[in-house]
């Protein structure tokens, strides 16, 4: 007669039994014997493996009964563990559907209905049947509760993510403790700024305190916002959508003229950050945003420096911003801070891009430019800021025959280009030795005439 549990002539059973009796004579070989077996030992591993592997083939599987047709998953057509609803109403298991959107797509794959947003609400109705139906048929469901997706993000974190969008829209106190908590948020983990990707209004809600009234914001409230807008834009895939949100671009040019100096200089950040894309570059300089980026730099803050420096270089780089930044007074503001030895290096770089721009090499002209770029060649150790200023002295050269004097009382009393043109950069070289060929000849047409 069988033994309560075992079925009689089940070949798993059989096979069970007879691992076991080998299990038990090894196990008396082992500890009968003085010295230790080491084949004993992996035998006895390799048995209790194929013991643990019986086990698991003889416990009942979901995927062995028939479960209800709402149980089951319309894209792996097995048993949801975790199930969430898209916008279109539409029941998924939530590792399926995220793979679905994550490939870029925006429908829902069964009405193929385009989706409002991609938030996905877990369907609880649904997961309590799921669970009952497993507890009736003897089947252990796996817990979702802690369930964490390719960002690392549970359930509460969603669900904390849409209550601090909602008190956005609320009294002035909740939207100050919201909009600190999205700043922490978004700072400390990467997966909270996905989640605003996954939202059309997400950004807007996260706004609407400062795009309701700009003539009295609370200054504290201002900041954390625009933090947190200068978090979302490090995000790569939030870059086009953070800028092409209406009100966003015009909030942070607001921000870069009042606030606090935190403020201002995370405007700018956030401003440099979203200009990694050139569609963005230009919507920003069409937004007015240089000229303040301009008086930011011309005041000169410690905190704000490096920041703006960063915006105005990568914004620059198209030739409409080069000629905007030149009309609102970049090339004076940033020949006084260079003259200021102020953040030489950088705002160097920034001079070095604006003079191929015609307006720009007359101002620096004027300015007192050659001397000053002619001293930081024979002073400066940073082998960069000398190839920039002589790519600016070059293109000086070449547009303004008044300076040319300048130019060789300094080759004559310092042999300064010279000795760029021997050691510089490789670019350096080039310049400098244009420069050299562009006197020569000048000096032998004056001989010749």
């Amino acid at each position: 007669m069988a033994k309560t549990g075992v079925v009689e002539g089940d070949p798993l059973t059989v096979k069970e039994i007879e691992l076991k009796r080998e299990l038990q004579r090894l196990v008396k070989a082992i500890l009968s014997q003085e010295e230790i077996n080491v084949d004993a030992i992996d035998k006895t591993q390799q048995i209790l493996l194929a013991l643990k592997e019986l086990k698991i083939k003889r416990s009942p599987s979901s995927l062995d009964l028939p479960f209800p047709d709402e149980f089951r998953c319309p894209l792996s057509k097995q048993l949801m563990t975790d199930p969430v609803m898209l916008a279109s109403g539409q029941t998924y298991d939530r590792p399926f559907i995220q793979k679905w959107l994550k490939a870029g797509n925006r429908t829902c794959p069964q009405t193929q209905q385009v989706l409002s947003h991609t938030i996905l609400t877990p369907n609880h109705l649904i997961r309590n049947m799921i669970s009952q139906w497993c507890k009736n048929n003897g089947i252990q469901m796996p817990d979702s509760v802690q369930y964490l997706n390719d960002e690392g993000l549970t359930e509460a974190d969603r669900d904390l993510f849409l209550s601090l969008l909602k008190k956005m829209s609320s009294t002035l106190s909740d939207q100050k403790v919201a909009a600190r908590e999205l700043r922490l948020l978004t700072k400390k983990m990467p997966s909270f700024r996905s989640l605003f990707g996954e939202s059309t209004d997400a950004i807007p809600q996260l706004v609407r305190p400062l795009s309701q009234s700009n003539s009295n914001v609370n200054p504290n409230l201002q900041e954390d916002i625009i933090t947190t807008l200068l978090n979302l834009s490090i995000h790569d895939n939030n870059k086009k959508l953070v800028a092409e949100t209406p009100k966003v671009i015009p909030l942070l040019v607001e921000a870069l003229r009042s606030g606090t100096i935190e403020t201002r200089s995370n405007a700018a950040a956030a401003l440099f950050t979203l200009s990694a894309l050139d569609s963005n570059k230009e919507l920003i300089g069409k937004s007015g945003a240089l000229k303040p980026l301009v008086e930011l730099l011309d005041e000169g803050n410690p905190v704000a420096m490096k920041d703006v420096a960063s915006a105005l270089f990568s914004l620059c780089i198209i030739q409409d911003n080069k000629a905007r930044a030149v009309r609102d007074g970049a090339v004076r503001a940033i020949l006084k801070k260079i003259m200021s030895n102020v953040h030489v290096d950088e705002l160097l770089a920034i001079l070095a891009m604006l003079s191929n721009n015609q307006k720009a090499v007359e101002e620096m002209g004027d300015l007192g430019a050659v001397t000053c770029l002619l001293n930081i060649i024979r002073e400066s150790s940073c082998g960069r800021s000398k190839e920039n200023c002589i790519a600016v002295l070059y293109t000086i050269c070449y547009s303004d025959r008044t300076k040319w004097k300048t130019l060789r009382d300094e080759e004559k009393t310092y042999g300064t280009i010279s000795q760029l043109a021997q050691n510089g950069t490789a670019r350096a070289k080039r310049k400098a030795n244009g420069i050299l060929d562009r006197l020569n000849r000048a000096i032998n047409l004056t001989h010749t005439a």
